[in-house]
């Protein structure tokens, strides 16, 4: 296995470890030049979707990723952290819902639309 597999490995484990819902993670390296991977899961509450959040960049920057970051500060319903190879979304679950990531980016894209 290469480092952003065993690292996706590690964000699933650590998501479901704090009681993250429904988490799925979607191989995009033939999709976008953007990322490897991403994970989208869901949060119970506001504070839940903070914790995994934080969760989550405590174990990227632990496994080297230094210049990771969390997006979305401000709202409530969604955090996207940036592993820079790995995404990962965090959802309430209406949100997720309204969005469907997981049915944008699982759907086999035209070779024309992979670079992004």
């Amino acid at each position: 296995m290469d480092k952003i597999s065993d690292l996706k490995e590690i964000i699933i484990s650590t998501l479901d470890i704090n009681k993250a819902e429904d988490i799925v993670a979607i191989d995009l390296k033939h999709k976008s030049s953007m990322a490897d991977y991403m994970i989208i899961a869901s949060g119970t509450s506001s504070r839940h979707i903070q914790s995994l959040s934080e969760q989550v960049l405590q174990k990227l920057k632990k496994n080297g990723l230094k210049n990771s970051k969390i997006e979305g500060k401000e709202s409530s319903e969604w955090k996207l952290v940036d592993g820079i190879d790995l995404i990962v979304h965090i959802f309430h679950p209406e949100k997720r819902k309204f969005y469907e990531l997981e049915k944008i980016w699982s759907e086999l894209i035209p070779k024309e639309k992979v670079i992004i």
